[in-house]
């Protein structure tokens, strides 16, 4: 284990997946254990502090020897010298000094201090190759919590008023995306992992939601204290970890600039999204959460062109009631009136949440029961769904979407479902837009190549590039050892995009963007040339889109993409679209 000094400016490199900057305190997310509250204590303090420590410990000792003594009386006493190496760690004086210097040193308060080294000892344990020594963890974490619960909390009253409250940055070896999801931005303002991976759905939310992030760098929690100082660039995948003053000013500096930079985007908000030679496209927003709601308002977004359902569906562990969907439906139609809501049904499995647990894990969850397969093998749940987002399609201009459908014959079950939803609503005289869109995401090659006969059942098609990348050049888009083959300027995924968007223009539909190559802006005019009619990302990046797009000539932006389609190399492809991105807005792309 090698700590960082608490006062030595140390940079790390790790792999920026959502940009910006972000300035506070570590939080360490342990596997094992959960920082206590911390507050500063006056120097007049510290011995007291050092009293409370050791007087923790000593009850701790106590509590563990009566225990001990407890199960050497009713077993064989071989099994109460289990508790023989919790003891040796409360005598530990390697342990014990480092807690004392922390709280001379920071000038923090006991419990804290004995848990910022504490979960170092545990992190590095759980670490260890050997079997039995990384389950020794388990004790380390039991121990600490006794000696935690164990604190005397008498601390004077002055200083519980002076415990601060600040943001932080999340330190965790890695994060779920419903965790990601329940961050709260007003304390959350960043996170870092030790794994994780650019194309990860938990890194697609942080983009999403605007929280600059970092992942892959290994073992940083048993290398970090908490409440280190730390600066967070999102751009460049630098984690900064105990600034110098003048290092935390250049920063500030930089994340001022950055500011007024985003607020001169924001002044195009109310501009229609237009090439410089005319050509209009629509540029709206993907949503997950009730919370993004006025974000998207007030990015200037011609409605929502993706409302994932995920984490509201599955979010609590129990499917909301087909009254609490439409409310929440209704509530995103209001909001984005006059333009669509585009309602994706249920997309659960794979790296997002699964519907339910499974008796086995599935070998290839990327291959197995997700997206529509889902729905259609749950058909109560689907209809609840649908008829929750009929009944709200009365508030606005709603529109429904169905994922990762690989088949006709699965959008021909999904239709009739939907019509038998129509029916029931009719009988009971509910009222809805009978002239409801339906639409299909594009996400499996089988989808792409059947785009011709698609297109004539449904109103529009909308490319899930994420998943189209991904099954078309066989790499699991989240496994860091393949990541390099994940390329979005494959020449195989720009014909299948330009596939799709011939099929839906010949049968007079329109087609959409909204996975994460519709906010790449090196990506940009490629797709425009490509003859997209809309583009959704998130509220957060649509500024930069928007400003990129009016930048940028139609005309040049076709001839780019019939020279991309007759390159053979995905590197060749972006090359040319990245050349004409930075002659038309080299600002953004710094």
């Amino acid at each position: 284990m090698s700590l960082i000094p608490a006062h030595k400016e140390v940079t790390l490199q790790g792999t920026a997946v959502s940009p910006g900057l972000a300035f506070g305190p570590a939080h360490i997310i342990s596997r094992g254990l959960q920082a206590p509250e911390t507050y500063d204590i006056p120097e007049s303090s510290v011995e007291s502090e050092v009293a409370r420590f050791r007087s923790a410990l000593e009850t701790t000792k106590k509590q563990i020897t009566g225990l001990q003594q407890h199960i050497a009386g009713i077993t064989d006493d071989s099994e109460s010298q289990i508790f023989d190496a919790h003891i040796m760690l409360l005598d530990d004086r390697s342990m014990i000094s480092k807690v004392e210097n922390e709280i001379k040193g920071r000038l923090l308060n006991a419990e804290f201090c004995f848990f910022a080294v504490i979960q170092n000892y545990s992190e590095a344990m759980r670490r260890l190759n050997d079997a039995y020594l990384s389950e020794r963890a388990a004790d380390i974490d039991d121990i600490a919590q006794r000696v935690l619960h164990n604190f005397s909390h008498a601390s004077s009253l002055e200083l519980q008023e002076t415990r601060p409250e600040h943001h932080h940055i999340v330190i965790a070896h890695d994060l779920a995306p419903s965790d990601t999801a329940t961050m709260d931005p007003d304390q959350s303002v960043g996170f870092v992992t030790e794994i994780g991976s650019i194309n990860s759905h938990t890194a697609i939310l942080a983009r999403s939601l605007g929280i600059p992030a970092i992942v892959g760098l290994p073992d940083l929690i048993i290398e970090i204290q908490e409440a280190s100082d730390l600066i967070l660039n999102g751009y460049t995948g630098e984690l900064i970890i105990n600034p110098t003053v003048d290092t935390q000013r250049r920063y500030r500096a930089i994340a001022e600039e950055k500011a007024a930079t985003e607020e001169e985007l924001n002044k195009l908000r109310d501009e229609q999204t237009t090439t410089l030679d005319g050509r209009p496209l629509i540029l709206s927003a993907n949503a997950e959460f009730k919370h993004e709601f006025p974000h998207i308002l007030e990015s200037g977004a011609e409605g929502i062109g993706l409302f994932r359902t995920e984490f509201f569906l599955l979010g609590d562990g129990e499917i909301p009631t087909e009254e609490a969907q439409y409310q929440l439906y209704a509530e995103a139609a209001k909001i984005t009136k006059p333009h669509r809501a585009i309602i994706r049904t249920l997309d659960a499995g794979g790296d997002k949440l699964p519907l339910e647990p499974l008796a086995e894990p599935e070998p290839n969850p990327f291959l197995g029961w997700r997206g529509i397969r889902v729905s259609l093998s749950r058909v109560d749940m689907f209809k609840e769904q649908l008829r929750a987002i009929l009944r709200a399609s009365v508030h606005g201009k709603v529109g429904v979407m169905f994922p990762l459908v690989s088949a006709i014959s699965e959008l021909e079950e999904a239709i009739a479902i939907f019509k038998e939803c129509m029916n029931e609503l009719d009988q009971k005289g509910i009222a809805y837009d009978p002239n409801i869109e339906l639409g299909v995401m594009i996400e499996v090659p089988s989808a792409a190549i059947m785009a011709h006969e698609i297109a004539q059942e449904v109103d529009f098609l909308s490319i899930g590039t994420n998943d189209l990348i991904q099954y078309t050049v066989a790499v699991d888009r989240v496994n860091p050892h393949v990541s390099g083959l994940y390329k979005p300027s494959n020449p195989a995924v720009i014909r299948l995009i330009k596939m799709t968007i011939d099929a839906s223009n010949n049968n007079d539909s329109w087609t959409s963007i909204c996975g994460e190559m519709a906010s790449d802006l090196r990506l940009i005019p490629l797709l425009v040339g490509l003859g997209v009619d809309k583009l959704s990302v998130g509220a957060h990046q649509l500024p930069r889109i928007k400003k990129a797009i009016c930048s940028l000539k139609y005309s040049e932006c076709q001839e780019l993409a019939e020279a991309a389609l007759k390159l053979k190399r995905g590197d060749d492809i972006l090359e040319i679209s990245l050349k004409l991105a930075k002659a038309s807005y080299p600002d953004l792309l710094d």
